[in-house]
């Protein structure tokens, strides 16, 4: 399994470079321990009470890919303090990470008071994905019913001559640009009809990005 092993510190002090170091043998120990395959070692200098912090936001963007399965930190304050470190955990539980940590020499396990903001955040989370979801249901439904036609803007056969499922990737790639997760996207558009799996909803998006890069 893929691991990240991510490091922090909260000021530019000199000595804080040894801190990193540390860490990163340490939990390079731990990876090693669980014969986890670390693909990434990532470190950074920054408060752990914001959330602007880019190698932290590079580590979500590669949760959310599924390029890794765990995260290696020194405890859980290295994610962050406070209400960051609550936010940061919800994204990392719904991307299916495993946080695992030094403190706890494996697998990081939540505090009852955290379990409960958690499953807060998630419930309301979901009602607002249903609420979106619907939205654009009906707002595809009333296209639709004006004559919006989005197959005839697909291109259905492949060179295999073997039909290609009917996508509206203009959509894919608007719902995307609304920072909707290809699970959220696959989701939304099943609620329109559409038998399509994330994994096709990732396909189609990356072959029309790579044929808009050409």
């Amino acid at each position: 399994m893929k691991a990240i092993i991510y490091c922090r510190v909260s000021t530019e002090k000199d000595e804080q470079t040894t801190s990193i170091e540390r860490q990163k043998a340490e939990l390079s120990k731990l990876a090693d321990q669980f014969n986890l395959e670390v693909i990434n070692c990532i470190s950074e200098k920054a408060s752990g009470y914001s959330l602007e912090r880019n190698e932290l936001l590079s580590v979500l963007d590669m949760a959310r890919d599924g390029e890794f399965q765990y995260l290696l930190v020194q405890d859980d304050t290295r994610l962050g303090r406070g209400k960051a470190k609550m936010a940061i955990l919800h994204q990392l539980i719904k991307y299916n990470i495993k946080v695992f940590t030094l403190s706890h020499n494996g697998e990081y396990t939540l505090t009852e008071a955290d379990e409960m903001v958690l499953d807060i955040v998630s419930t309301v989370e979901e009602y607002q994905r249903k609420l979106h979801n619907m939205k654009i249901k009906r707002g595809m439904k009333k296209a639709v019913k004006d004559g919006y036609k989005p197959q005839k803007n697909l291109k259905n056969k492949t060179y295999g001559g073997r039909e290609k499922k009917e996508v509206p990737i203009h959509e894919i790639v608007r719902l995307k640009e609304m920072k909707l997760t290809f699970h959220d996207i696959a989701a939304t558009l099943r609620g329109l009809g559409y038998n399509i799996s994330k994994a096709t909803v990732h396909r189609r998006y990356r072959e029309y990005m790579q044929n808009t890069d050409n």
